[in-house]
């Protein structure tokens, strides 16, 4: 796993400036220090938001909500953590709230959501297997799995995510990983294959 300070060790002019240090100078008005955010985590964000939610438009809107209350936050963002556990920890706040939202509609709406995701299911059939195996895990652990696996956060950050301790992160982490080993049982080899990018190997 990459253990660099968020994606920014990456930026593709000059020596590298920190989130960090970009999030200090957004603050300070400094615009193009946000746009330089944002094309670091737009990316990962949509797919910590695609990962979650069976719509893609829902994704994509989650995101720009997202960095909606990055701006907003601006001005009282204290660099005491690095700023991808901070924007994660929005993200997460975020998406509990848009379940809810989405857990009132389909109790007074019907089961419409479940009609879209049954029709947004072009993706590989591995791809639904372990998308369906991964759904049926805790939801806690569900989360650590996925933002351990898919966001690579560290220990520490998913930690900070989801406020609980670091040594339930990791023996709650390894659960998932066996919960899920024995949901895919049996699944075609492919499905371990292509889809798991390593989950079991640390298992």
């Amino acid at each position: 796993m990459n253990e660099s300070k968020g994606s920014g060790d990456a930026a593709s002019n000059g020596p590298s400036i920190t989130d960090e240090e970009l999030m200090a100078a957004f603050a300070r008005g400094e615009k193009e220090a946000f746009e330089e955010l944002f094309s670091r985590y737009q990316q990962p964000l949509y797919g910590f938001f695609r990962r979650r939610v069976p719509d893609r438009a829902h994704a994509e809107e989650l995101t720009q909500e997202t960095f909606l209350a990055l701006v907003k936050a601006a001005p009282r963002y204290e660099a005491r953590a690095s700023l991808r556990t901070y924007l994660y920890a929005i993200a997460y706040q975020i998406l509990k709230g848009y379940r809810r939202k989405s857990a009132f509609r389909q109790a007074f709406f019907g089961s419409s959501d479940r009609v879209k995701e049954a029709t947004a299911r072009d993706r590989m059939e591995a791809e639904i297997q372990l998308r369906d195996a991964i759904g049926k895990l805790e939801r806690v652990e569900r989360e650590i799995l996925l933002l351990r696996e898919y966001e690579e956060l560290r220990y520490t950050e998913i930690a900070e995510v989801l406020g609980i301790p670091v040594n339930s992160v990791r023996s709650r982490l390894f659960r998932s990983r066996q919960a899920l080993r024995e949901l895919l049982a049996g699944r075609e080899s492919r499905v371990r294959g292509t889809e798991l990018r390593g989950i079991e190997e640390q298992a």
